[in-house]
């Protein structure tokens, strides 16, 4: 899957014209990839793309990493640097008067620091003021490559409801979630949370050799990259027969869910979506145990923006792809969260997902 780097890295300048940006350093992280198609190992050698108005992109590599790099002839150059020379230097020798310069997120620290000793008096910025504003608004081929991630996390989901859970435990079924992962499709398995019982009071729960009982509550929230782009789904698993409680607490939650999705179209603000979701837990009585934002956008990362939380006002707009997750976490007994990746479209919203989203009675 190839994209035009050029009409990006085009589209990139005139937004630092706009934003007041000299210069847009970038360098591990998808903003790598997004403006040249080459993904930096995340190495103590310092990997960057250089940005300016007044010349053309250079992408600074090692050498030794020179060879990975597909050249893009008119879109940037590439300067590869031996062990001995001074990366940094390079760097700083491409900038002419700059007065603010724009630094990729997840840029090691200690280049950071050296930027700022040799470039005094320079404002610094992260750069996802910038790039997060063009990676949010999806272009065609990405919003296909994130319906086949979706598809293929799909599948997983599905064959998630034939299993037997109990006896198993969270750390070999996350095993198994991460190999179904690969053998739907996906390139590369990126996480595979089970949190099972009282585990799953914990969103991000790392899973252990806890067993799995009847009777228990399971949270399954998975994800890998497939063509470069993430997939990213939960679905809530019962073992035996739920509690009337159980029930109760997943039919709010299941309502919750469809209300933030159907709440999704253009022009509407991020913080609405929020809270079309709290606002039915809440009533609920739930509240104070629905502890996260309702979403996170996704793309290159599995969490990028926009984000769908209290005090975003980003305005949605048709190709931005984002999460709908809601969740009711009740310390020391259970959780459960759905969770689907929406796309906005011209006149609405489109779930990307597809499995069923209702509760799983598994043996």
């Amino acid at each position: 899957m190839t994209f035009d780097y050029g009409v990006r890295l085009d589209r990139l300048r005139r937004l630092m014209d706009a934003r007041s940006v000299d210069a847009l350093l970038v360098s591990v992280g998808a903003d790598l990839p997004y403006f040249t198609g080459y993904e930096a190992m995340p190495l103590e050698r310092l990997t960057m793309l250089v940005v300016t108005a007044a010349r053309p992109a250079v992408l600074v590599v090692p050498e030794l990493e020179a060879p990975r790099v597909v050249t893009q002839a008119g879109v940037f150059e590439v300067r590869p640097w031996e062990e001995t020379e001074d990366p940094v230097g390079i760097v700083t020798g491409l900038l002419d008067r700059v007065g603010s310069v724009a630094v990729g997120d997840q840029t090691w620290a200690t280049f950071v620091l050296d930027l700022q000793r040799r470039l005094p008096g320079v404002r610094f910025d992260v750069a996802s003021q910038v790039t997060g504003e063009l990676r949010m608004r999806k272009e065609t081929a990405e919003l296909d490559a994130l319906r086949r991630a979706a598809r293929a996390a799909d599948r997983v989901a599905d064959r998630l409801r034939q299993l037997r859970f109990s006896g198993t435990s969270e750390a070999g079924l996350s095993r198994l979630v991460a190999g179904m992962t690969l053998e739907e499709g996906h390139q590369t398995a990126g996480f595979s949370i089970v949190a099972s019982g009282p585990n799953g009071a914990s969103p991000h729960h790392e899973a252990t050799e806890r067993v799995i009982e009847d009777g228990d509550a399971v949270v399954v929230d998975f994800g890998g990259k497939l063509d470069g782009y993430c997939s990213d789904t939960t679905r809530t698993f019962h073992v035996g027969k739920p509690t009337p409680e159980y029930r109760r607490i997943f039919a709010v939650l299941q309502e919750a869910q469809a209300a933030a999705v159907d709440a999704v179209r253009p022009g509407i603000v991020a913080q609405d979506v929020d809270r079309a979701a709290r606002k039915i837990i809440e009533r609920a009585g739930y509240g104070e145990f629905f502890i996260h934002r309702t979403g996170h956008g996704i793309g290159l990362e599995a969490h990028e923006h926009p984000y769908i939380v209290e005090g975003n006002h980003q305005e949605l707009e048709p190709g931005m792809t984002f999460s709908i997750e809601p969740g009711v976490y009740l310390p020391g007994r259970f959780g459960m969260r759905i969770e689907d990746i929406v796309a906005v479209t011209d006149s609405g919203v489109e779930r990307l997902n597809g499995s069923d989203r209702s509760l799983a009675v598994v043996a």
